[in-house]
C-alpha cells in the first residue's frame, strides 16, 4: 500500500459536528455573525472557480491525447495565469528541465493521480470544495480530496518535527487578514497537473482576506531557493457556497487507483 499522511478524522468530525447547526436550525437561514472573537468570520464551505489545478500559468484549451475515446469530456480547459507579475513561475534553468519532465510524464507523474495528499497551496484550488472551521483558537481546514485536512496553529509557532505531505501551518491575524505560514513539506507534491513543483525547502505564506460575506481574496507566496530564482505569489478569489445544504462530502480516492498502482502485480489467470 502506498504511503499517505495519516488523516486526523476524529479531530475533524468533532470540530465539524460541534460547529454544525442542528437539523431544526438548518430549516431556516441563521444569522451569520460578522466576527468571531473579534476576528473576521471566515467559517464556511469555500471553493476556487478557476483552472489553476490544471496549470498555474496561462494555458489554452487542449486535448489529452491518451484519453481520445472520451472526446471533449477529457480536455484541458483554458485558463488565465494566477501568478502575479509576468505570470510565470520563476524557475532556475535546471529546475525548469525537471518541470518539463514532470509535464511529459503526466498523468502518472502527478501525485494527484495516485491519491497522495495534495499539499499547500494546491489543496486550496483543486476542483473540490473545502471547509474552514473557525472558533476562538486554532483553525481547521477540511478538504474533499483524499480526506485531507490541516490544523492551523494560532498559538506559539510550532516547528515541524518531521516533513509531511501537508506541512506544519502556523497562523496569525494581521488586521483583517489571516496569515498562515507553512513549512515542513516532504517535497513530493506538485503544484498542478502541468508538472510545476517544489522541494522540501518550500515555505508558503498564505493570506485570506474577507472581501464580503461570500468572497475571500486568497494569495500564497512560495519561496524555495532550490527551485525558484525568487519568491513568487499566486492570487485568486474563493467563493463561499451559500446553498443551505452546503457540506463537504467524502472523496476517498484510494480505491480508484489500486488497479493503476498494483495491476502489474496480479497473478496470471488460470487457463
Amino acid at each position: 500500500m502506498h504511503l499517505r499522511k495519516k488523516s486526523a478524522w476524529p479531530v475533524v468530525f468533532a470540530a465539524v459536528f460541534a460547529a454544525a447547526p442542528s437539523m431544526a436550525q438548518q430549516s431556516r437561514p441563521a444569522a451569520r455573525p460578522a466576527r468571531i472573537s473579534g476576528q473576521p468570520n471566515i467559517n464556511g464551505v469555500w471553493q476556487a472557480m478557476n483552472s489553476a489545478n490544471w496549470n498555474l500559468e496561462a494555458h489554452s484549451a487542449a486535448k489529452l491525447d491518451a484519453f481520445w475515446a472520451m472526446g471533449s469530456l477529457a480536455a484541458i480547459p483554458a485558463g488565465q495565469s494566477v501568478i502575479d507579475g509576468d505570470g510565470r513561475v520563476p524557475y532556475k534553468p535546471e529546475a525548469l528541465a525537471q518541470r518539463d519532465e514532470n509535464r511529459a510524464g503526466w498523468p502518472k507523474s502527478d501525485p494527484e493521480t495516485s491519491c497522495y495528499l495534495p499539499g499547500i497551496p494546491r489543496a486550496t484550488y483543486m476542483p473540490f470544495p473545502f471547509q474552514i472551521v473557525q472558533g476562538g483558537g486554532n483553525i481547521l481546514f477540511v478538504y474533499t480530496y483524499a480526506s485531507a485536512n490541516r490544523l492551523v496553529n494560532m498559538g506559539e509557532p510550532i516547528v515541524p518535527p518531521v516533513d509531511t505531505w501537508m506541512g506544519q501551518s502556523n497562523g496569525r491575524w494581521e488586521g483583517e487578514t489571516l496569515v498562515v505560514e507553512t513549512v515542513g513539506f516532504n517535497g513530493m507534491t506538485h503544484l498542478d497537473r502541468a508538472g510545476n513543483y517544489h522541494t522540501s525547502s518550500l515555505k508558503v505564506t498564505e493570506r485570506f482576506t474577507l472581501i464580503d460575506n461570500s468572497h475571500l481574496n486568497y494569495s500564497a507566496t512560495l519561496e524555495d531557493p532550490n527551485v525558484y530564482t525568487r519568491p513568487w505569489t499566486i492570487n485568486m478569489a474563493l467563493y463561499r457556497h451559500i446553498e443551505p445544504s452546503a457540506q463537504i462530502l467524502e472523496f476517498k480516492c484510494v480505491p480508484f487507483v489500486e488497479e493503476l498502482l498494483y495491476k502489474d502485480l496480479e497473478l496470471p489467470q488460470p487457463q
